[in-house]
Protein backbone atom coordinates (compact mmCIF):
# COMPACT_ATOMS: atom_id res chain seq x y z
CA UNK A 1 0.00 0.00 0.00
CA UNK A 2 3.01 2.70 1.05
CA UNK A 3 4.39 1.37 -2.60
CA UNK A 4 1.56 2.71 -3.99
CA UNK A 5 0.84 6.07 -2.24
CA UNK A 6 4.89 7.25 -3.57
CA UNK A 7 3.68 6.05 -6.60
CA UNK A 8 0.77 8.24 -7.28
CA UNK A 9 2.56 11.14 -5.85
CA UNK A 10 5.30 10.76 -8.51
CA UNK A 11 2.79 10.29 -11.02
CA UNK A 12 0.69 13.18 -10.13
CA UNK A 13 4.45 15.48 -9.70
CA UNK A 14 5.37 14.07 -13.16
CA UNK A 15 1.91 15.38 -14.67
CA UNK A 16 2.12 18.59 -13.47
CA UNK A 17 5.86 18.96 -14.54
CA UNK A 18 6.06 21.46 -17.63
CA UNK A 19 6.29 19.95 -21.16
CA UNK A 20 9.48 19.78 -22.84
CA UNK A 21 10.52 22.65 -24.28
CA UNK A 22 10.19 20.76 -28.03
CA UNK A 23 6.61 19.97 -27.55
CA UNK A 24 5.80 23.62 -26.35
CA UNK A 25 7.81 25.40 -28.98
CA UNK A 26 6.62 23.00 -32.01
CA UNK A 27 5.93 26.33 -34.30
CA UNK A 28 3.14 24.58 -36.23
CA UNK A 29 1.11 24.11 -33.08
CA UNK A 30 0.88 27.98 -31.97
CA UNK A 31 -2.50 28.57 -33.97
CA UNK A 32 -2.52 31.69 -36.13
CA UNK A 33 -4.45 34.80 -35.94
CA UNK A 34 -5.28 37.05 -38.76
CA UNK A 35 -3.82 39.99 -38.55
CA UNK A 36 -7.61 41.55 -39.20
CA UNK A 37 -8.99 39.59 -36.65
CA UNK A 38 -6.66 41.49 -33.81
CA UNK A 39 -7.69 44.36 -31.87
CA UNK A 40 -6.73 48.28 -33.86
CA UNK A 41 -4.59 49.01 -31.09
CA UNK A 42 -2.37 45.59 -32.16
CA UNK A 43 -2.82 46.01 -35.77
CA UNK A 44 -1.36 49.80 -34.96
CA UNK A 45 1.38 48.36 -33.66
CA UNK A 46 2.58 45.63 -36.42
CA UNK A 47 2.42 48.97 -38.72
CA UNK A 48 4.74 50.40 -36.75
CA UNK A 49 7.25 47.49 -36.66
CA UNK A 50 7.01 47.14 -40.24
CA UNK A 51 7.57 50.56 -40.25
CA UNK A 52 10.50 50.65 -37.61
CA UNK A 53 8.22 52.92 -34.84
CA UNK A 54 7.96 55.45 -33.22
CA UNK A 55 6.82 53.13 -30.51
CA UNK A 56 5.00 54.79 -27.42
CA UNK A 57 6.96 52.82 -25.19
CA UNK A 58 10.53 53.04 -23.93
CA UNK A 59 10.69 49.03 -23.76
CA UNK A 60 9.35 48.38 -26.89
CA UNK A 61 11.74 46.71 -29.05
CA UNK A 62 13.71 45.24 -26.35
CA UNK A 63 15.27 41.46 -26.64
CA UNK A 64 12.24 39.11 -25.52
CA UNK A 65 14.01 36.16 -23.74
CA UNK A 66 11.48 33.52 -24.43
CA UNK A 67 11.98 32.18 -20.99
CA UNK A 68 8.33 30.82 -21.13
CA UNK A 69 9.99 28.46 -24.28
CA UNK A 70 6.08 29.16 -25.76
CA UNK A 71 8.08 30.03 -29.14
CA UNK A 72 10.28 28.07 -30.84
CA UNK A 73 13.68 28.46 -30.03
CA UNK A 74 16.14 30.74 -31.24
CA UNK A 75 19.33 32.64 -30.15
CA UNK A 76 19.45 35.18 -27.68
CA UNK A 77 18.02 38.55 -29.36
CA UNK A 78 16.00 37.30 -32.18
CA UNK A 79 13.20 37.87 -30.89
CA UNK A 80 11.86 41.52 -29.69
CA UNK A 81 8.50 42.91 -27.81
CA UNK A 82 6.72 45.48 -28.24
CA UNK A 83 3.59 47.28 -26.12
CA UNK A 84 -0.31 46.77 -27.56
CA UNK A 85 -2.03 49.17 -25.52
CA UNK A 86 -5.10 47.82 -23.50
CA UNK A 87 -7.24 50.74 -22.82
CA UNK A 88 -8.55 51.52 -19.27
CA UNK A 89 -5.04 50.50 -18.39
CA UNK A 90 -2.41 52.63 -17.15
CA UNK A 91 0.01 50.68 -17.02
CA UNK A 92 1.74 48.42 -20.28
CA UNK A 93 -0.80 46.04 -19.52
CA UNK A 94 -0.72 42.48 -20.74
CA UNK A 95 -1.12 42.52 -24.14
CA UNK A 96 2.52 42.23 -26.52
CA UNK A 97 3.56 41.57 -29.74
CA UNK A 98 6.59 39.17 -30.05
CA UNK A 99 8.50 39.19 -33.47
CA UNK A 100 11.47 37.12 -34.62
CA UNK A 101 14.31 38.54 -37.20
CA UNK A 102 15.50 41.48 -38.14
CA UNK A 103 13.88 44.81 -36.64
CA UNK A 104 11.50 45.90 -39.86
CA UNK A 105 10.86 43.06 -41.62
CA UNK A 106 10.10 40.31 -39.29
CA UNK A 107 10.16 36.56 -40.05
CA UNK A 108 7.16 35.72 -37.64
CA UNK A 109 5.27 37.96 -35.37
CA UNK A 110 3.01 36.29 -32.38
CA UNK A 111 0.34 38.04 -30.39
CA UNK A 112 -0.24 37.52 -26.23
CA UNK A 113 -3.09 39.11 -24.36
CA UNK A 114 -2.36 37.49 -21.06
CA UNK A 115 1.26 38.56 -20.69
CA UNK A 116 3.15 35.74 -22.44
CA UNK A 117 0.84 32.57 -21.11
CA UNK A 118 -0.55 31.64 -24.49
CA UNK A 119 0.83 33.11 -28.17
CA UNK A 120 -0.87 33.04 -31.74
CA UNK A 121 1.45 33.52 -34.93
CA UNK A 122 -0.03 36.54 -36.43
CA UNK A 123 -0.64 35.35 -40.02
CA UNK A 124 -1.29 38.62 -42.78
Amino acid sequence: MRNAAAFAVVAVALALLPLPVAARANPEAIPPVPLAALPAEARSVYALIHDGGPFRYDRDGIAFGNREALLPAKPRGYYHEYTVRTPGTKSRGARRIICGGPARQPETCYYTDDHYRSFRRIAE
